[in-house]
C-alpha cells in the first residue's frame, strides 16, 4: 500500500485483485437487479404479513433471487479482499487491518447467513405455500429479527471494517482516493445503522442505497487498479 512494502506477496496480490474484481461484478449485478425490481410493478411495500402472502403467491422471484445470490457471494469475496489488504499492509498498520478483517468476517457471517436463508428456507417455503414462521425471517419485512441482523452486518460491522482498513492507505492519487472511499463507506454505513434504529427511512435510503452503494462500487474498481499496479514489476 505504501513504498515500505518492497516485495509484496504475489499470492495476496492475485487474491486481492480477483476478489476485488469479483466484488465489483457482484455489486454491479446487484444494482442492475435492484433497479429492475424497483421499476417493475407492482413494487411491494411492507404493510402486513397477510399482504405479503398475497404478493408472494404471484411474485416472480427470478431477479430478486439473482440479487440475493450476488450479495451472498459478495460476503466471502469481501473477506478475501480485506485479508489481502491485511497481508500487504505495513507492519505498523496491521493491528488496524486485523481488526478490519475481524469486523469483515462478522459482516460476512451475518449478511451471508441472511441471504442464504432467503435463497433456501424462504424460497422453498414460499414455493410450497408454507408461510408459518416466515414473518420474522422474510426479507420483505424490514422489522423482522433476521432483517435487523442483516442490517447489523451491513451498517455496524461493514462500516467499522472500512474505517479500520482506511488508515493503511497512505499516499496520493489512487491510494488517497481508496483511503477516502473506505472512510466515506464506513461513515455511510454507520449513519445508515442509526437511521434504521430510529426508523428514519430517508436517511437509510440515502446512506445505504446511494452512499454505501456508490462508495463500494467505486472502491472495488479502484482496488482492482491498485492491485494491478502493485503487481507490475518495478524497473530501475
Amino acid at each position: 500500500m505504501t513504498s515500505e512494502v518492497l516485495q509484496p506477496d504475489r499470492l495476496a496480490l492475485r487474491l486481492g485483485f480477483w476478489s476485488a474484481l469479483g466484488a465489483a461484478a457482484m455489486f454491479i449485478a446487484f444494482t442492475v437487479c435492484f433497479v429492475a425490481v424497483v421499476l417493475k410493478p407492482p413494487l411491494f411495500v411492507w404493510t402486513s404479513f397477510a399482504d405479503y402472502v398475497v404478493y408472494a403467491r404471484n411474485d416472480q422471484r427470478v431477479l430478486k433471487s439473482i440479487a440475493q445470490l450476488t450479495m451472498l457471494l459478495f460476503a466471502p469475496l469481501y473477506v478475501a479482499l480485506i485479508n489481502s489488504l491485511h497481508e500487504l499492509a505495513p507492519a505498523e498498520k496491521k493491528a488496524a487491518t486485523r481488526l478490519g478483517l475481524a469486523c469483515g468476517v462478522m459482516f460476512a457471517a451475518l449478511s451471508g447467513g441472511f441471504y442464504f436463508v432467503q435463497l433456501s428456507a424462504v424460497r422453498l417455503s414460499v414455493a410450497k405455500e408454507q408461510f408459518a414462521g416466515l414473518e420474522q425471517v422474510v426479507q420483505a419485512n424490514p422489522y423482522s429479527a433476521l432483517s435487523a441482523l442483516n442490517m447489523l452486518g451491513w451498517t455496524v460491522f461493514f462500516g467499522l471494517s472500512s474505517l479500520c482498513v482506511a488508515p493503511a492507505f497512505a499516499g496520493s492519487g489512487l491510494v488517497k482516493a481508496i483511503r477516502w472511499l473506505f472512510v466515506v463507506n464506513g461513515l455511510m454505513c454507520l449513519l445508515g445503522g442509526i437511521g434504521y434504529v430510529l426508523e428514519m427511512t430517508a436517511l437509510v435510503f440515502v446512506t445505504i442505497n446511494l452512499g454505501m452503494g456508490g462508495a463500494v462500487m467505486l472502491l472495488t474498481i479502484a482496488l482492482c487498479l491498485h492491485f494491478r499496479r502493485m503487481g507490475q514489476p518495478v524497473t530501475s
